[in-house]
Parts: C-alpha cells; structure tokens; sequence
C-alpha cells in the first residue's frame, strides 16, 4: 500500500467510513525516516516535488561543528548520541537527527586553540608540553607573530566545562542540520548555561538507570 499522508482513507470525526472517490495522488505520498546511523558515510539522493533533489543520509561519521565562542569551526568524528529529548530510543540505537545532543572528537579543536593562542587548552597539557619542546625543533616566528600570540594570549580564557572534556577528549555538542533532508551533521559545541542544562539531564538520566 505504500505510507500515504491523506485524510481520505481516514474515518470522518463521527465514525464514518468515508467515500473512495479518486485513486491516491502523488502529493499525498509519506517515505520512511531516514534513521540516520553511525558508521562510513553513505548518503542517497532523493527526487521529490518540483524536480528538487534531497540527500537522505543513511550513515554518517563526521560533521562540520562550530565553537561559538572562538568563532571557528572544524570537520570533527561523531563517536555517539548522549541524549535525545524526544526519545531515548535514538539514543540507545546512535541515531542522528536534529537536535540530538552527541559526543565529538576534541582533536581538532585542541589543535587549532594551540595554534592560535600558542598555549595548552588544559593547565594538564601545560605540564607535559614542557619536556617536549627540546625534542622537536621549533619553528622560528617572527616578532610580528610573537606579538600577535602575546595579544591572544592576554584574552585567552576557557570555560572550567569546556576544559575538563577537553581533557577527556571528547566535547558534547549539538546537531543543528537535518541529516534526513540535507544528508549533513553538522551542529555547534555545547557552551554556557546550554551545557550545564545538558549535564544535569544526562546525569539525572543515569541516577533513574542506576534504580
């Protein structure tokens, strides 16, 4: 029969079995979720109304993230779905859709604070980053760019949250884009008041687990 988004095969609001009076019409055709999943990228491309073109993701494992409050953002691995306000389903199975809170890579983030402020994103990075400069070579700047990296370094400052996931490795972020329609993950990290919110979810959700 195919998933079919019209009223008419539907009772009227008294009980009625209602008339078939004409066959079902394109326009009224549904298409299965695309229950977007982990794994290699495979991404299909759907013809729909007006002759447009949809890319329905089947699988991804990355997506472009933004770190809003260092206006920058990199393509970074998805490692799984946290929490989902919707349903605890998608969560269970690491399915992507908008808004699903997940869990990325911190590497490239990581590498580009250290490039741009010339210092370590954690105070533990600090530590260990010592005993290693005599080992590589370092690359000579000019005084221009040690002056601009002195700048940067006066207004360097990260949030105690955004530090301890950064020493895990890993940093809780948002999915902003549809994978279903536009067959993209991307989103932004999780900052501020939005992750305390998040935080107190996800461990509240573990205390109901644990009973």
């Amino acid at each position: 029969m195919g998933i079919s988004r019209s009223s008419r095969h539907k009772r009227s609001a008294t009980g009625a079995q209602r008339p078939h009076y004409r066959k079902k019409r394109k326009f009224e055709l549904g298409r299965q979720a695309a229950s977007t999943k982990l794994g290699p990228k495979r991404v299909h491309s759907v013809r729909v109304r007006g002759g447009n073109l949809k890319h329905r993701a089947l699988r991804l494992e990355s997506g472009n993230f933004a770190w809003g409050s260092e206006q920058t953002t990199r393509k970074t691995r998805i490692i799984g779905v946290v929490y989902n306000a919707s349903n605890n389903e998608l969560v269970r199975t690491n399915t992507l859709v908008k808004s699903a809170i997940i869990q990325v890579d911190a590497t490239p983030f990581r590498q580009w604070y250290e490039a741009h402020y010339a210092q370590p994103v954690t105070k533990k990075g600090a530590k260990t980053a010592a005993p290693a400069e005599g080992a590589t070579e370092e690359v000579k700047k000019s005084k221009h760019v040690l002056r601009t990296l002195e700048q940067r370094k006066k207004v360097a400052k990260i949030d105690t949250l955004l530090e301890s996931q950064f020493a895990a490795g890993r940093l809780y972020a948002a999915i902003s884009s549809r994978p279903g329609q536009s067959g993209r993950a991307d989103g932004y990290i999780l900052e501020g008041r939005e992750l305390e919110f998040y935080l107190r979810k996800l461990r509240t959700g573990k205390q109901k687990h644990a009973q």
